[in-house]
């Protein structure tokens, strides 16, 4: 009895030792899909809600009916410091496999996905926390100015590059070929927090919405962001490029602009720049050159506000009489 007893405590032990530390790592999760998700949509960023709110971008999630669109939304960070690291598709083992994502006190890799509004493939540049308060970016983010103040201005990371694709998995044939820095490695062994509740039932709601399956909706879902989680309905719904549908932002305007995977040429500015910040050098971000437009002074601006006005018409010139003629003396 003894000895079945202490055999016991020693499978327990063991079983323990295998049990990966919490959060410690980005891990794969789920099984292997033999066929990569589909191009990442091309979608505006709904204003941010409030300070605080951190953007998570939208990515394609995996269920019993295929591939299906999980919103990008605003969410309210964890605890005070940390970042979103969004999950991603990475082949290995045979299929892809989806790493979860998940809040540090870094960035860490994100398969080198460009996910657009300052998550360019490699770090995030679209805000950082200055003394407790989260301060962003408004060269790459939707922020109302007059409503949030702690905001800044970095233009330094738009790149001039052009991008060709929205591919949205790592490895595998078409896949980026993207591998972890070493201040990236070093950032997924840091401590990290899962994704909040919220998180997890966005999600869930996005799964049990036919409209978001990649197979009704062609790649092109008409939600594919929300200004907050689970609200799947509102002004606050924007829909990808190319839908029927279209929603105006809160503040009622259109957006602010498309998410960085779909920047061209002619869609940049006459000049750009090609700074790069931190371990950017590794990797080559594309930043949404229009967000660019915005200014810390003022709220977002609609660029076509100033023609939305009919212009005054010039009244019609009054013909000119001819003149009386004289009475014959």
């Amino acid at each position: 009895m003894r000895k079945g007893h202490i055999a016991g405590l020693v499978l327990l032990a063991v079983g323990m030792a295998l049990v990966p530390a919490r959060s410690s790592a980005q891990i794969s999760v789920g099984v292997a899909v033999h066929i990569g998700p589909p191009a990442l949509p091309v979608y505006e960023q709904p204003v941010c809600p409030g300070a605080g709110y951190l953007w998570t971008p939208g990515y394609w999630a995996y269920g019993a009916d295929g591939y299906y669109w999980v919103p990008g939304t605003w969410v309210v960070a964890p605890t005070v410091g940390y970042l979103w690291t969004p999950g991603y598709w990475g082949w290995g083992g045979g299929g892809y496999f989806w790493h979860a994502g998940y809040w540090g006190p870094h960035v860490g890799f994100y398969g080198g996905i460009n996910y657009g509004f300052g998550y360019g493939g490699v770090g995030f540049f679209g805000g950082r926390w200055n003394g407790g308060v989260f301060a962003y970016n408004t060269a790459v983010m939707h922020v109302n100015t007059t409503v949030i103040h702690n905001t800044y201005v970095d233009r330094t990371v738009i790149n001039n590059v052009t991008v060709n694709n929205h591919v949205s998995y790592n490895g595998g044939t078409g896949g980026i070929p993207a591998r972890p820095t070493s201040a990236e490695l070093a950032a997924e062994h840091e401590h990290h927090i899962a994704p909040t509740s919220i998180q997890t039932q966005h999600e869930h709601t996005a799964s049990t919405n036919r409209a978001l399956l990649a197979s009704e909706n062609h790649g092109k879902p008409a939600i594919a962001a929300t200004a907050k989680p689970g609200e799947f309905t509102g002004h606050g719904v924007v829909a990808a490029r190319g839908t029927t549908s279209h929603t105006v932002s809160p503040n009622g305007v259109n957006g602010h602009g498309a998410n960085a995977a779909d920047l061209h040429k002619t869609d940049r500015p006459a000049t750009s720049h090609t700074g790069s910040t931190g371990s950017n050098t590794a990797h080559t971000n594309t930043i949404n050159a229009a967000h660019g437009n915005n200014s810390a002074n003022g709220a977002p601006k609609n660029q076509a506000h100033s023609q939305n006005k009919p212009q005054m018409q010039n009244k019609p010139q009054v013909e000119s009489k001819p003149p009386k003629e004289g009475k014959p003396h």
